[in-house]
């Protein structure tokens, strides 16, 4: 019997934007920006920026796309991903297939062709990690999930700095690192606020595994852990003044949402401190893009 509403939602090019989760790549191409920014004394050439922001963002559109695709049974029992064009009906699964395994192409090709060869590859790295390793295994797999997991999304910061030089470095790792760390406080806020939508989809979300107030404690801890590491850029001179100051103050608020999460919350708290953690690390690497060009 075909679905109800497929017959009235057809599909439509914000149905493919959809599938690509354009916010979340957006954050991610602020952090690849800074790293390819931070490779550099000057501007970053446009010829480099361009194919480079272009291929990195369709290959993470691609990998977006492959978790739409294989969390798609899950997402229909979730009250915040029923509507996504899967579930709805407005997408077929073969046509999502084909839709990632185009732009994920496309995107490589063009890292290969017109940046570099290390980049492409990373990138592939990274776009297995997320669609394959995280989405089809560790999601279902283990309450650590997004810890592992976690560390395909942190990849792009390495991956503008490899666009720019060509080679690994410490300090692109260094961002790697941020963005490795804040991810549990983030999805975890998350997790909290949506136990039991993961409950009712059987997604082992650190609040179902191990109970609410045990994942508040791994959030505070991982919040201080977070801190601490928001703090090498300034010491080992990858970065100024400037970003000290506001990086201080984004981790105090930070690690005041944490604690109000784990000794006083009220009924918003957590899906609070999730919003706050995404203006957190974007407004993070525009400090670490601005203190670059400034001082």
């Amino acid at each position: 019997m075909a679905n109800p509403v497929a017959l009235t939602h057809r599909a439509s090019w914000r149905d493919y934007l959809e599938l690509t989760k354009p916010r979340v790549v957006a954050l991610l191409l602020l952090t690849a920006v800074v790293g390819m920014a931070l490779a550099t004394p000057t501007w970053v050439a446009w010829d480099i920026l361009i194919p480079a922001l272009i291929g990195i963002g369709l290959m993470a559109g691609s990998a977006a796309a492959l978790n739409h695709l294989v969390d798609r049974h899950i997402d229909a029992r979730m009250a915040r991903t029923l509507r996504r064009p899967l579930p709805t009906g407005s997408l077929s699964p073969r046509r999502v297939l084909m839709f990632a395994a185009i732009i994920g192409t496309l995107g490589y090709v063009i890292l290969d062709l017109f940046v570099n060869r290390i980049t492409a590859l990373l990138t592939l790295a990274s776009l297995v990690g997320y669609a394959v390793i995280y989405t089809m295994y560790l999601k279902r797999a283990t309450p650590q999930n997004i810890v592992i997991g976690g560390l395909a999304g942190a990849a792009p910061p390495l991956l503008g700095w490899t666009a720019v030089t060509g080679e690994i470095h410490a300090f692109p790792l260094l961002l790697v690192m941020i963005v490795f760390a804040w991810t549990p406080p983030h999805f975890w806020a998350l997790a909290v606020h949506r136990a039991k939508d993961y409950a009712r989809a059987e997604i082992p979300m650190l609040p179902v595994t191990h109970g609410i107030d045990f994942t508040k404690t791994c959030i505070f801890l991982y919040t201080v852990l977070l801190t601490v590491i928001c703090i090498l850029p300034y010491l080992v001179g990858m970065s100024g003044l400037i970003y000290l100051v506001g990086v201080t103050v984004l981790n105090i608020i930070f690690l005041a949402y944490a604690w109000k999460l784990k000794f006083n919350p009220g009924k918003f708290t957590a899906w609070n401190m999730f919003k706050f953690s995404i203006w957190h690390l974007m407004l993070l690497f525009v400090l670490l893009l601005v203190d670059h060009y400034v001082r």
